[in-house]
């Protein structure tokens, strides 16, 4: 897939999810395979106050590249100018978020409430597009509701305005995550346009990826929360598409708790132990899903403040484990 002059090589794509998608994630998941990352979303009105936070949230290293930065807003000069601002950190692409259904970003007209406004999703994409001389992408939803159903009104707009590549949710803002995505309003963008598009909403395995790839015609899936606690399904997905559906099994115990070491010493260096192992408490629950006695070592990951604490924890979980293979 070529996002403008950028080349993806991979067929899976990290989510840029709001306050689980930072960079020692997105590292991690790019370490699994994969193909491409975006950052978690920033407001274009925060960026030109110059908060320190939202600089934070764009920060990208060598090491999780290719990556774009998300921003959302809804006026097209601001949005242009968050833009250029953005470019200091070297972005690869600038992705504009239409899609969130959080309602705080709604109900300021931003995120998916764009939906509601095709003419305007093109004015802040021709907007972005003139203002960066990187590729621009734009993150959609099926529509506003079930009366408002316009991914493919929206998905034309956006390509005739510059648009180098289109990430479509098979959901509505009304629907937010939880019925089944429709990939068939993919499979219809994907027809409609000649800029790469990619699906999102339902993929949660390598054996999903490959129906989404086959069912839309997508050119690339975007994994979310399948992703969480376990950054290792972007290599299975890799491993099915690529190598004759060959199915990559879950690591094993140790492993896995390496992998989330590993993830969580990363959030430490880049955000200082105790703000890092706060953030640390979800994604912990998310390594031990599944595990033996996951919910009473979930209630102690609730309580997590220091590194010392998270080794102690491993180390009972693996003896534990032990013990019970004797």
């Amino acid at each position: 897939m070529k996002i403008g002059n950028l080349k993806i090589d991979g067929y899976a794509v990290l989510a840029p999810m709001a306050g689980v998608a930072d960079q020692a994630f997105r590292e991690t998941c790019v370490r699994f395979g994969a193909a491409y990352a975006v950052s978690e979303m920033v407001s274009s009105k925060a960026l030109q106050f110059r908060d320190k936070k939202t600089g934070a949230l764009m920060s990208l290293s060598d090491a999780e590249r290719p990556a774009g930065i998300q921003l959302f807003g809804s006026e097209p000069d601001v949005m242009a100018e968050a833009a250029k601002m953005a470019m200091e950190y070297a972005p690869d692409v600038i992705d504009i978020n239409m899609g969130c259904p959080a309602p705080k970003v709604s109900c300021s007209g931003s995120g998916s409430a764009l939906m509601k406004n095709p003419p305007l999703c093109g004015e802040i994409v021709a907007a972005v597009k003139n203002a960066v001389p990187v590729p621009v992408t734009v993150k959609i939803r099926k529509g506003w509701d079930s009366k408002t159903v316009n991914a493919l009104e929206v998905a034309k707009i956006c390509e005739a305005a510059g648009a180098d590549a289109i990430t479509v949710h098979g959901r509505t803002r009304e629907q937010m995550y939880e019925p089944k995505a429709d990939w068939d309003i993919i499979r219809q963008v994907k027809q409609a346009v000649k800029i790469p598009v990619i699906g999102n909403g339902d993929v949660v395995s390598a054996q999903t990826a490959a129906q989404m790839l086959e069912q839309t015609g997508c050119d690339a899936v975007m994994v979310g929360r399948a992703a969480l606690g376990n950054p290792w399904i972007f290599a299975q997905i890799n491993a099915y598409l690529s190598d004759s559906c060959r199915i990559l099994p879950p690591p094993e115990l140790h492993e896995r708790m390496l992998v989330m070491m590993k993830h969580i010493r990363l959030m430490c260096d880049y955000k200082g132990e105790h703000r890092a192992m706060n953030e640390a408490r979800k994604h912990v629950g998310w390594y031990l899903k599944g595990m033996k006695n996951a919910a009473s070592y979930r209630r102690r990951a609730g309580t997590l403040e220091t590194w010392a604490q998270l080794e102690e924890l491993v180390r009972d979980i693996l003896a534990d484990n032990a013990a019970g293979e004797e």
